[in-house]
């Protein structure tokens, strides 16, 4: 089932989530509703508060980045090693390498897009859907898509990572997403 998309403005998005234990209820079918969700609305990560379920839990698929990049782009990915995985309960470890840049946008904020820097590389200990504890550097797109989606669970947003100028620049828009005053082709919600 697709699930509707919660919208910048509201405080879900804010909140530091809890960790779940294995008896959470419908996880199975919540994940299976985050991935058509995910891939409905066109996205590469999906975090569980953007679906109202403020817990410790998001989705990273990588492998479409990689496998859709155009010829300009493919060399960029050349050295990637994409993944299609579910975090539950993930905690950094480390962050390491030089921090880059990257034209980020979020599903809960759409039509904003803003060049953010992030590290190379992190370390996260996560649960997989079988609640068997890995921990896993990751590196590359899958890092920062990583990272973004743990700022999710975390109560951040990408757009918390541009200079307050700049934010104040996009405070219109950011208002009247909030407001829903702006059309896009997946399901959103809004607080009101």
């Amino acid at each position: 089932m697709i699930l509707p998309i919660v919208a910048y403005g509201h405080p879900n998005l804010r909140k530091v989530c809890p960790p779940i234990t294995a008896d959470y209820p419908n996880l199975s079918e919540l994940i299976a509703n985050m991935w058509e969700t995910l891939y409905y609305s066109n996205g590469v990560g999906l975090a569980a508060p953007q679906i109202n379920h403020t817990i410790r839990l998001f989705l990273v698929d990588s492998l479409q980045i990689v496998e859709n990049a155009d010829e300009e782009d493919k060399n960029d990915f050349k050295d990637e090693k994409p993944i299609k995985q579910v975090f539950i309960n993930p905690q950094i470890q480390e962050l390491a390498g030089n921090d880059w840049k990257y034209n980020e946008g979020c599903l809960s904020i759409p039509k904003v897009r803003e060049d953010i820097m992030r590290p190379e590389e992190v370390t996260i200990t996560y649960q997989d859907e079988q609640f068997v504890t890995h921990t896993q550097t990751f590196d590359r797109i899958t890092a920062r898509i990583i990272l973004h989606e743990y700022d999710h669970i975390e109560g951040k947003l990408f757009i918390d990572h541009i200079n307050p100028l700049k934010r104040r620049l996009l405070k219109t828009k950011l208002d009247n997403i909030a407001k829903g005053k702006i059309k896009v082709d997946y399901k959103m919600t809004f607080f009101k």
